[in-house]
């Protein structure tokens, strides 16, 4: 733990791991951009599908910061260390899941159960079960987007890297991130709602596209993230420290 580098995948790792959870857990909570903005909702009629809004999931909050950290992961420690990291998360993801699948069978004490509050009386065994309690094809569409993103994002990485070189960190970054969650917005639509749910085609592509330009718009307002972490990790190491990490990382 001495060494610089060790120390900063830790840290990276851990940034990515946690967020990784988080967005799972907190993206059962459906919420309006518009209205959280306070603007009027767009209602955008699309493939025949009518008033459709950015109604989104509360995980877009931080899986922008789950690409953003797997490019730099990328960036400095190669295809290994973002696939070590993907498939950690992936299993925890995994663990978490059953972890609170159990918590739902637990028998609650009586004097949890109905509770007051600003809003009346709640029965929090209820609330607990219909939060947490998401469905399996929600589970496997989400996993599977997730795993699948991932190995997009290092290869379309690593690909514009070998044709670009050590510049353009904006080109390589951003634009794997916007291939990647092209992919990753309609995996786990079509998983979870088509096959799972069995939605229309055309609503899952066309709340698929809803989805994806907010991500659009969003990968590209934070690509000047990318070159602030690179600014620190640089001051961090030390600029030669730093570039030959990854020039390693281009090799593994």
């Amino acid at each position: 733990m001495k060494d610089k580098s060790t120390r900063l995948f830790y840290i990276l790792g851990a940034f990515f791991l946690a967020n990784a959870i988080l967005a799972e857990f907190i993206g059962v909570k459906i919420f309006s951009l518009e209205g959280t903005l306070g603007l009027n909702p767009v209602n955008i009629n699309l493939l025949g599908i009518y008033n459709l809004s950015f109604n989104l999931t509360a995980g877009v909050l931080l899986w922008p910061m789950v690409f953003i950290m797997t490019d730099i992961i990328n960036e400095y420690f190669g295809r290994k260390g973002v696939r070590f990291l993907s498939f950690t998360a992936a299993g925890l993801i995994l663990y978490a899941f059953l972890m609170v699948y159990f918590a739902m069978f637990l028998s609650p004490a009586d004097f949890w159960i109905e509770q007051t509050t600003n809003h009346g009386v709640i029965n929090m065994d209820r609330a607990f079960r219909a939060i947490f309690g998401q469905g399996l094809w929600i589970i496997v569409g989400s996993l599977a987007a997730f795993l699948i993103g991932q190995l997009v994002d290092v290869t379309v990485f690593h690909f514009v890297k070998a044709k670009t070189g050590s510049n353009k960190i904006w080109l390589r970054a951003t634009g794997s991130t916007l291939v990647s969650q092209f992919i990753d917005s309609f995996v786990v639509l079509f998983i979870a709602f088509y096959i799972g749910a069995g939605w229309d085609l055309k609503l899952v592509v066309a709340i698929g596209i809803m989805n994806y330009t907010y991500k659009f718009l969003i990968a590209v307002v934070l690509t000047p993230l990318l070159y602030i972490i690179h600014y620190f990790i640089d001051l961090y190491l030390g600029k030669g420290a730093a570039h030959k990490l990854m020039e390693e990382a281009t090799e593994k």
